[in-house]
């Protein structure tokens, strides 16, 4: 996430009430299996890439980041621990995916081999669909050019497998893909890219752009994709503690997310018809989750839905969370990491399951589980 502008980003936040798990096959009790999952997209998901950006700033490798964490480390997860595509991967048995950039330096071509099988990680702090502002900077990695890496473990994977078993593994494997909330966070902040476009517009150039790069990762192989949409960004901490008096949300911000979705939502349908049965998708209703999570808190286990866990001042929210911030004690009872919006861990395991139930509100035209089945 860039902080040379104001990146508060987008909440990611399951909801789901624990009476039951419904997510696993009715015969085996068992989730369907999967060979691999991989991930595009920004910080929501980065697992580390922006730690090997020379000059970004954009970046979550020091405490307090990570204290829940295996060891306590700062691995580049803007979170106290894992992040969804990590409780994604080990919902279905497989390894963490490693950030893509990791796996370029010297000596890691055994964990490079691995991970291509399984999974790997593309996700940046600050990315967007378009190429913006920051990364012109090289503060984050764009979704364009996430997905010319992933060009390169699909090259990796192919000369492992052959040709034939590769597309086989492809079919069957997850593309997990979170991004929107910066290319939002940019017109938000432009004078002139507002005054060139109105919002209806700019939303669905973000959702034609988005298209182009999907038809990029379908024609290597990728058949199955989870798309999470722009959840309620204007619900922030950062954005509440704006308003000193209510602390209400940015009703104007969360508009505009849902203009996004919307271009989304049909864009994925048409993407669909045009490619037929050479393509599925399960699309997340992420805007939905913030609205009923934050209307009924206590349901879904959280105590604070307003302000940041770690951070410092009104909400927590004056300033990011850095190693001599405030640290709330329950990390559980917290939906917000920062004030940037980040989930803690609980939340994003909570969207996780979400993600696995049955339930329809949330998900469609399938669930998580019935993509993964199809």
């Amino acid at each position: 996430m860039p902080t040379n502008k104001t990146p508060f980003l987008p909440i990611f936040l399951g909801l789901l009430w624990f009476g039951s798990f419904a997510g696993l096959d009715s015969t085996t009790g068992k989730l369907p299996s999967i060979p691999g999952v991989y991930i595009f997209g920004d910080s929501l998901v980065d697992a580390g890439n922006n730690n090997y950006l020379a000059i970004s700033i954009s970046k979550a490798n020091y405490p307090r980041n990570g204290v829940d964490f295996p060891d306590k480390k700062a691995t580049g997860r803007f979170s106290n621990g894992k992040n969804a595509a990590d409780a994604i991967a080990e919902k279905f048995g497989l390894p963490l995916p490693p950030p893509y950039l990791s796996l370029k330096v010297p000596f890691k071509e055994k964990e490079r081999k691995s991970a291509a099988l399984t999974g790997v990680n593309f996700a940046s702090g600050g990315a967007g669909i378009f190429n913006g502002s920051d990364q012109k900077l090289r503060q984050s990695i764009p979704l364009s050019h996430q997905v010319n890496d992933w060009q390169d473990i699909h090259k990796e994977l192919t000369s492992q497998l052959g040709p034939s078993e590769a597309q086989n593994h492809l079919s069957k494997s997850l593309f997990f893909v979170v991004i929107g909330s910066n290319d939002l966070f940019d017109y938000f902040g432009s004078f002139k890219l507002r005054q060139k476009t109105d919002p209806q517009q700019y939303t669905q150039s973000m959702a034609d752009k988005l298209r182009e790069q999907l038809k990029i990762v379908h024609d290597t192989g990728a058949r199955r994709f989870l798309i999470l949409g722009v959840a309620q960004i204007g619900c922030t901490p950062g954005q509440r503690a704006k308003n000193s008096t209510m602390h209400e949300c940015n009703e104007e911000s969360n508009m505009w997310c849902s203009l996004y979705n919307e271009a989304l939502v049909k864009m994925l349908q048409q993407f669909k018809q045009e490619l037929k049965s050479s393509m599925t998708y399960t699309y997340i209703d992420n805007f939905k989750s913030v609205h009923d999570i934050i209307t009924n808190p206590a349901r879904y286990g959280f105590a604070d839905v307003t302000s940041a866990c770690c951070g410092s001042g009104d909400l927590n929210a004056d300033s990011p969370c850095f190693p001599v911030s405030n640290l709330c004690s329950d990390r559980t009872k917290y939906l917000f990491w920062d004030r940037f919006g980040h989930p803690t861990e609980a939340a994003a395991r909570t969207i996780v399951d979400l993600m696995l139930s049955d339930d329809s509100q949330y998900s469609s035209p399938l669930t998580l589980t019935q993509l993964v089945s199809s």
